[in-house]
């Protein structure tokens, strides 16, 4: 699993778009010498960068031919560049969070705060310590508990930093800070309980996409929406009332061509089977009215 991988630096907006549009030119982009030249960024601010750009999903780390490593553009990614690449729409902040906190790896801490840890209110030391437990019994091997108070630092500020006008360190905004899932005053952190509107139906849609097509089901029930690891009620900390509103919203819309059926009193929702980077190119070109 991983830890304490970002340099201590949470995202900050624009950075994709300039990662993404160097990558674009070099795969080998973060292996240059003078990439934090061409980029206009701190060395430790390009290695941070090289962890949020594969963190997000929008770009994927592998080996090329000559078996070096090279970083290449998701669809995801490519898609984000052309559509929205300074991430103004809610549901592009939502799926980059999505594409973080779904797996273990690389972003550790954010999949267990969001899919394992189910307290709404803590102290920020409460919450480094309960963190030290978590990782002390999931992991083979120790892990310094000082990366661990880095990953609880840089996991509060990617959604808050910008809410204090007063601090003049929070003045550059992270891009998911506006879907707000995170707050903290005077050193206690709040979980916030998202809305449809925090989040965007298009967002909603595309993680019930990507999860039928990782777990190859068609069918999930409301409960597994409120209680999965991966679906809305822990990536986005849901309640069951805003779940229960999104897909009423979501099945009288015949854009996602959802169902509600009722086996056993259980009420399950079928999942089409379209591709969920199809269903994000469909929605993206409707909201810019290509």
């Amino acid at each position: 699993m991983g830890y304490g991988q970002h340099q201590s630096f949470y995202l900050r907006d624009r950075w994709l778009n300039k990662a993404i549009r160097h990558l674009e030119i070099d795969e080998r982009f973060f292996y240059d010498k003078e990439a934090f030249e061409k980029i206009g960024l701190g060395k430790n601010m390009v290695q941070s960068l090289r962890y949020w750009v594969v963190a997000t999903g929008v770009v994927s780390e592998e080996f090329n031919d000559e078996r070096k490593k090279v970083h290449r553009i998701t669809e995801v990614g490519r898609l984000i560049s052309k559509f929205d690449r300074f991430v103004k729409f809610q549901d592009t902040a939502a799926i980059l969070h999505y594409q973080m906190v779904k797996d273990k790896e690389p972003s550790t801490a954010w999949y267990w705060y969001f899919n394992d840890f189910n307290e709404t209110i803590i102290t920020k030391d409460n919450l480094l310590d309960e963190l030290i437990s978590w990782v002390k019994k999931n992991e083979n091997k120790p892990v310094s508990e000082r990366s661990l108070k880095r990953d609880i630092d840089c996991l509060v500020r990617l959604y808050s930093a910008g809410q204090s006008a007063s601090d003049p360190e929070e003045v550059i905004q992270s891009p998911l800070n506006k879907i707000g899932l995170i707050e903290e005053n005077k050193s206690v952190v709040y979980k916030r309980s998202a809305s449809v509107e925090d989040i965007g139906l298009s967002a909603l849609m595309y993680v019930l996409l990507d999860y039928r097509e990782n777990h190859d089901m068609n069918d999930i029930s409301v409960d597994d929406l409120v209680n999965q690891k991966g679906l809305w009620g822990k990536v986005f900390n849901m309640k069951r009332s805003s779940i229960v509103n999104a897909l009423n919203e979501m099945t009288q819309n015949p854009t996602y061509n959802l169902t509600f059926i009722r086996t056993n009193n259980l009420d399950l929702i079928r999942i089409p089977d379209t591709p969920s980077i199809t269903f994000l190119h469909q929605e993206y070109s409707r909201k810019v009215g290509e």
